[in-house]
């Protein structure tokens, strides 16, 4: 048995005995965590702290796998549940999209997926009110400690405890998220994560929305992640429904801008990170999941997707909001509005951390023009 293995059946074995659980829902998770395990022994300069890091994120979405059969187990009517995403946000990190989850997020008419729960769907929101008071405050208790590692993150990735989430635990719960990447030097999971097979995490994803959503609705989603734009065609075939958001931001300033993020979340559990092969790790993800969203579109999707800028987001964001209910068909209510409008007022970000150059990530003008040429022509206005 080779060490990844090991190291694999001893996780799950721990999971299984502090849950008293067996049951992980088949077994299409177990090859990605067989590759980010290889790829985090044999290639990662994790201390350790970040060692830590990784293994607990892992047990802790184990555990959340077995407590999530164990739920559909006893109470066999939640695979009932029908689930529509309304509409997924899409594009390049950056681009302002987390504000605008947000901001969608105060329309109560939607459901979208909160921080709290992400990180710990069970017990399904709504059964004790008691425990998922104890999971907002624990993952209040999260958000603090980030600041306290990372305070420059605050200005950049604008979180709360109860606000919507990019849906990176769920992803997580097959081995298949970015969220690793962030983590530390990961070269042939960020390799196989680009060409993995998708179908069966997104179907994972609608079973957890399905429980989710089965004491606490609406049942009707608005999820966002970057992530997703590398596959579309996957989340198509599960998610037929959806309608896309496409955020955008010229590559210049997103690419130093996620590199730095990156830099910042791995720098106390890492050894050393090269900020250029961060950079660069950064300009291929992002090359492959812009121009598969450029074929996705050009399939006779373009109707399906309703693009904003950077600038006239920040400009005018309610405006924006309109144009994009309009497009839904959703009312926009005067109360709604309001809250996103006060929401706006106390988190706009006024001052911009400084960053370091471009260069030091080796985002220079000429890797620009290779990796992203077509996608700035075909989005110059919004740039």
């Amino acid at each position: 048995m080779s060490e990844a293995s090991a190291l694999l059946a001893g996780l799950v074995d721990r999971a299984r005995a502090k849950t008293g659980l067996d049951d992980l829902g088949g077994d299409s998770w177990r090859e990605g965590l067989e590759v980010l395990l290889r790829s985090a022994l044999t290639e990662a300069r994790f201390n350790d702290h970040g060692k830590g890091a990784l293994l607990d994120s892992i047990q802790r979405t184990l555990v959340n796998r077995l407590e999530i059969e164990d739920w559909f187990a006893r109470q066999p009517g939640i695979a009932d549940e029908e689930v529509q995403v309304e509409l997924l946000g899409v594009g390049l990190p950056r681009t302002g999209s987390t504000a605008l989850a947000h901001l969608l997020g105060e329309d109560a008419a939607v459901r979208s997926l909160r921080m709290w729960e992400a990180s710990k769907p069970c017990p399904p929101p709504g059964v004790s009110p008691a425990d998922d008071r104890a999971r907002i405050a624990a993952a209040e208790d999260t958000v603090t400690a980030m600041d306290a590692v990372a305070p420059r993150l605050r200005s950049m990735l604008p979180q709360s405890a109860t606000g919507p989430m990019e849906d990176h635990d769920l992803l997580s719960l097959e081995f298949t998220s970015q969220v690793y990447l962030s983590m530390g030097r990961l070269p042939s999971y960020a390799r196989w994560l680009l060409d993995c097979d998708m179908v069966s995490t997104y179907r994972y994803e609608r079973r957890v929305l399905q429980l989710l959503q089965w004491r606490s609705g609406p049942g009707r989603w608005q999820l966002k992640s970057p992530s997703h734009t590398l596959f579309l065609d996957a989340f198509e075939k599960v998610f037929p429904e959806a309608r896309y958001l496409m955020t955008h931001r010229d590559p210049a300033k997103v690419l130093p801008s996620v590199s730095d993020v990156y830099c910042t979340l791995g720098a106390a559990g890492n050894e050393s990170l090269d900020p250029v092969e961060v950079g660069e790790l950064n300009m291929t993800q992002w090359a492959v999941a812009l121009d598969r969203c450029l074929a996705f579109r050009s399939a006779g999707r373009e109707e399906k997707f309703l693009d904003i800028g950077f600038a006239a987001f920040q400009a005018d964001p309610i405006a924006q909001i309109r144009k994009l209910y309009g497009w839904l068909g959703r009312d926009l209510t005067a109360d709604t509005e309001q809250r996103m409008r006060d929401w706006w007022a106390t988190h706009r970000r006024r001052e911009t951390p400084s960053r370091p150059e471009p260069g030091s990530f080796g985002v220079t003008d000429e890797a620009l023009a290779g990796h992203f040429g077509a996608y700035r022509a075909r989005f110059a206005s919004l740039l």
